[in-house]
């Protein structure tokens, strides 16, 4: 699914399952929701159940595949759609299948090895659940293909952050995005990527451009890559703010 993302920061998505639940400031306008909704898709919310995705697994096969063939690395944002890290729910069409399973059984294919050129960003909302959720063997040792990445709008949703920095890995990233408030006096020690930007669409809330410059700023000082990705779509992104930087994904 989503092959050739057209997210800017990973080079494919791909969903276990379609569906989620709001759970903070940033998931006001969801474009997942709205998108899952046009294909009449009623899995949003804490109590409906979610959509198996029946690519999902082959997908990763192909893409591992051609990877290897060309000898690269590339990036599998999991997922645009979902929240791997959510309680686990009902998956229709599966065969009576809950999202526990799904989320690990690629685990499990990814401790055994079978993705070596992929890189997994794993972005979750509910950082707080990753521990309980991953392999108890990743818990110190986690995969080097494995990050783990929260989301974070604005003060109030920075605690998000503290909970993320329980996760005993090197591989860990912020997408501030959509940042709809002002965040300032943080600190990101144990924190290897920041990805910002502003909400887009229609209904979008403001974004104030001095909140990427303190940012670049600030990862520039502590020496964190830092990838700006919109204002909002429309207004022109300033030359010095156009930076693209990615972490060394080991």
């Amino acid at each position: 699914m989503a092959e050739n993302s057209k997210i800017e920061w990973c080079d494919h998505t791909v969903n276990l399952w379609w569906g989620c639940a709001k759970v903070h400031t940033g998931c006001k306008n969801c474009y997942a929701e709205k998108l899952s909704n046009r294909w009449d898709n009623d899995v949003w919310g804490e109590d409906k159940p979610r959509k198996l995705i029946k690519s999902a697994f082959k997908d990763l096969d192909k893409y591992q595949r051609q990877a290897f063939e060309v000898n690269k690395k590339v990036k599998i944002f999991m997922g645009s759609m979902m929240d791997i890290f959510e309680t686990s729910t009902e998956v229709i069409n599966s065969g009576g299948q809950f999202t526990n399973g799904l989320r690990d059984r690629l685990f499990t294919e990814i401790s055994k090895g079978n993705y070596p050129n992929l890189i997994f960003l794993f972005l979750t909302k509910r950082p707080e659940n990753i521990i309980h959720m991953i392999p108890e063997g990743w818990i110190n040792n986690t995969p080097k293909n494995v990050w783990f990445g929260t989301s974070v709008s604005d003060m109030e949703t920075w605690k998000y952050v503290e909970s993320l920095k329980l996760v005993s890995s090197t591989n860990l990233f912020l997408s501030i995005e959509p940042q709809v408030g002002e965040i300032k006096d943080i600190d990101l020690k144990g924190i290897d990527w920041v990805i910002q930007g502003g909400e887009s669409g229609h209904g979008k809330r403001p974004f104030n451009i001095e909140w990427a410059y303190t940012m670049k700023e600030l990862c520039k000082r502590q020496n964190v890559p830092y990838f700006f990705k919109q204002i909002d779509k429309i207004q022109p992104i300033p030359d010095d703010l156009n930076i693209k930087e990615l972490p060394n994904f080991k």
